[in-house]
């Protein structure tokens, strides 16, 4: 199936999504809501390109008045023809005029452009009626790279070196094909919201292990430090010795407390610690990172674009990648974060403000033709029934999805 589809119309939906009983709290959003600054490309077929960016409500609107303004790059465009060169495409939106001020690559504008450039990857992948996973596989090197835009990353990736690891890895492709009959690991992220109580902490742990997770995460980061040492305590004794446990401060602590702090939550071995401190600040999480190895650190739910993460892939101090796909600017954008990743042999464990929906597309396309390490994804249970095909979740795996797109269609 490859027919010709022609963008006729595209515009913004404010969908916004409240939360109950402490769901998504964390030490700086504590009563967040969960909500999509959408793009929908009409075309001229019954097919729709579905594209997200993620916020927590407030100011959604702002990013959908933005997604309005960057639409006209994509209107009239056939998209098969458009993603034969999605790349400029992707700088000119970028690098818009007067526009770029409000950023540049961060913010209101950055989310924005997330939005549109995932409408475009899922009208591609419906335009050859395949899912998300397999269009991106199937794809030539030269075609994957064609998507993307390296310009102020010739220091590290240039575009021939893109080439270079697609078609490295290409050649063990298919030693890797068979997470495709296993599904994709996920790791239980709901356990643990700041607001929960011990005693749901407790109850939900039973629940994630009974549903075959065994990885999970807890938030810390509060005022309270003895509150944060108790609860990572109290989820290591209930998990278990074997259970793989992160902890994610979501950026509450100045340098010398994360020090301070991270030294004691040592005791119970977690995996990683997330967002320890400002994610702009490359070099606090350096001398972190130096003073409590062997723990490591995972960061990018809030580095904003390929820059920063350039930036902390060269200091050494992320030994995780959390990009997001409704963060940055967008799946290209992510799959540019992924190959300097690979280049540098860190490996991807994405966010998932998409309640990854998506990114069980992009971990399946890392893990076959980047060869990245499938190590598990985050499994946010929240906005579940609110998708026309949800992510399916079976003895801890994701399972691998089959429709067509890239399962962002809303209800």
């Amino acid at each position: 199936m490859n027919q010709t589809i022609t963008i006729t119309k595209a515009y913004s939906s404010d969908t916004q999504f409240k939360l109950k009983d402490g769901a998504g709290s964390d030490a700086v959003h504590t009563t967040p809501i969960y909500a999509y600054a959408v793009c929908k490309l009409k075309t001229d077929s019954k097919l729709e390109g579905i594209g997200l960016a993620f916020t927590l409500g407030m100011g959604n609107n702002l990013v959908c008045q933005a997604i309005d303004y960057l639409v006209k790059h994509v209107e009239g465009k056939e998209v098969n023809e458009l993603m034969s060169n999605f790349g400029a495409t992707y700088k000119a939106m970028s690098d818009d005029p007067n526009f770029r001020w409000l950023g540049p690559h961060k913010g209101v504008v950055h989310l924005a452009l997330s939005s549109v450039v995932n409408a475009c990857f899922d009208l591609w992948a419906k335009s050859k009626g395949v899912p998300l996973w397999k269009l991106l596989i199937d794809l030539p090197a030269e075609a994957i790279v064609n998507t993307l835009d390296l310009s102020y990353l010739e220091d590290v990736m240039t575009r021939e070196e893109a080439l270079s690891i697609l078609k490295k890895s290409s050649e063990t492709k298919k030693d890797r094909e068979g997470i495709l009959k296993t599904g994709y690991k996920g790791y239980d992220t709901s356990i643990g919201w700041f607001n929960y109580s011990d005693e749901k902490i407790r109850e939900n742990i039973g629940k994630a292990m009974d549903a075959g997770f065994t990885a999970m995460k807890l938030k810390v980061g509060s005022a309270d430090i003895e509150r944060d040492i108790r609860r990572a305590h109290l989820v290591r004794e209930v998990a278990g010795d074997k259970a793989t446990i992160m902890l994610d401060a979501n950026q509450q602590w100045n340098l010398p407390k994360a020090i301070e702090i991270c030294s004691q939550l040592k005791e119970i071995n977690p995996y990683w610690i997330e967002e320890p401190t400002h994610p702009d600040d490359v070099e606090a999480h350096v001398k972190l990172a130096n003073k409590i190895a062997p723990l490591k650190l995972a960061m990018g739910e809030h580095v904003p674009n390929k820059i920063i993460f350039k930036n902390y892939l060269q200091s050494g101090c992320m030994s995780f990648n959390q990009v997001d796909a409704v963060r940055v600017g967008g799946i290209s954008e992510f799959i540019t974060i992924s190959l300097m990743s690979k280049k540098f042999g860190v490996p991807v464990v994405p966010h998932v403000g998409d309640m990854g929906q998506i990114h069980q597309h992009l971990v399946l396309f890392n893990h076959i033709s980047i060869n990245h390490e499938a190590i598990f994804l985050e499994h946010i249970p929240h906005l579940q029934t609110h998708f026309k095909n949800p992510a399916k979740i079976v003895n801890g795996y994701y399972q691998v999805p089959q429709e067509a797109g890239m399962s962002s269609d809303l209800k």
